[in-house]
């Protein structure tokens, strides 16, 4: 399968190419950024030089549909809701790896401050969390990429939401994201200087990813979700740790609950239970899709402590839409993606 990457030049679309690089069936055939637009890639990353010979060009829906079966567009939110639908009028299948297409139109409006895209196009996007609906991501024409929190946040809280073992209610996520998850267009608040030997929060209560988990949490449910969430920014370049608390509707020992993840994730080969006693890391999934969880229970107050890593643009990113690429074209989930963490 043919596959073209929108959006290129920025981390994300980056992760995109060095891993397509890496897989056996998806080739790489078109690269684009307008603001590079006429470079070589390898003009922009010399690192690629000897492994891509692409010139960037512009995003132009026709030109990509004569090269490529499907796209990843890897944009700023906001930019995705405007080509999507000229891709999908072309035959092609869309993986969009921004926030446009994961929420509804006054959702979208409110929490990201945008204008939505068109109802017809969002009621064809398919939540692409393949350990969630890996059938429906297989059949559709446009895949909405989950967020890397949400990836992180969802995985680790999804078993005990579906067996209504907590009390949704006290549900609070703390989350902590290295540097690159903020995207590479340049700002204040990532300056070298102010992230260097700094840890902070933001966004607190106000983070667009908020919905997205509350709204994927409660169809698991089948009630209302509402969480306290909280994101904060750690010195570090990639990796997300959450870690989430909960008070359990039922006496259950952290025993208990870690046979049920097993048993949860036995055949996704992406996310790996820790045994008792051990908490996962983010240096230990580094350049991997895989998704770590850890859990334990407190006797004392019977409230349950889930902690879940990925690598933000891997399983939280690129690796998730490659997943998902795979899925479309019939592929096994881990082809191209079986790797070993960086770890150092």
């Amino acid at each position: 399968m043919n596959v073209a990457v929108i959006g290129a030049t920025g981390y994300t679309g980056l992760e995109l190419v060095r891993m397509l690089l890496q897989h056996p069936t998806l080739k790489l055939t078109y690269v684009s950024s307008d603001s590079q637009a006429g470079a070589m890639l390898t003009k922009v990353y010399p690192h690629l030089k000897g492994l891509v010979r692409h010139t960037l060009q512009r995003a132009e829906a026709k030109e990509i549909a004569e090269v490529a079966d499907l796209v990843f567009t890897a944009l700023p939110s906001g930019l995705s809701t405007e080509i999507v639908p000229e891709l999908l009028d072309t035959g092609l299948k869309v993986i969009d790896l921004a926030g446009d297409h994961r929420l509804t139109q006054a959702d979208y409006r409110q929490w990201y401050q945008k204008n939505p895209p068109a109802q017809a196009t969002l009621a064809t996007a398919v939540y692409g969390l393949p350990e969630l609906q890996a059938d429906k991501i297989a059949q559709a024409d446009l895949i909405a990429n989950p967020g890397c929190y949400p990836t992180a946040t969802l995985l680790s809280l999804l078993p005990l939401v579906q067996q209504g073992l907590i009390e949704t209610d006290t549900l609070i996520v703390d989350a902590k994201s290295g540097v690159s998850g903020a995207g590479k267009a340049l700002s204040a608040a990532t300056h070298y200087v102010e992230v260097n030997e700094n840890f902070k929060a933001y966004k607190v209560g106000t983070h667009q990813h908020i919905p997205e988990i509350e709204g994927v949490l409660a169809q698991a449910a089948g009630h209302e979700v509402i969480l306290s969430f909280t994101t904060h920014l750690v010195p570090m370049t990639r990796g997300i740790l959450i870690t989430a608390y909960a008070k359990l509707t039922e006496n259950r020992s952290t025993a208990d609950l870690l046979a049920l993840y097993e048993q949860a994730y036995a055949d996704h080969p992406f996310v790996r239970i820790c045994e008792a006693g051990r908490m996962p890391e983010t240096k230990e999934v580094a350049g991997s899709n895989f998704c770590d969880i850890g859990l334990r229970v407190d006797p004392r107050t019977q409230r349950v402590t889930v902690i879940g890593v990925i690598d933000n643009l891997v399983k939280g990113a690129a690796g998730q839409a490659i997943q998902n690429a795979n899925l479309i074209a019939g592929l096994d989930q881990t082809t191209g993606l079986i790797a070993a963490p960086f770890y150092f």
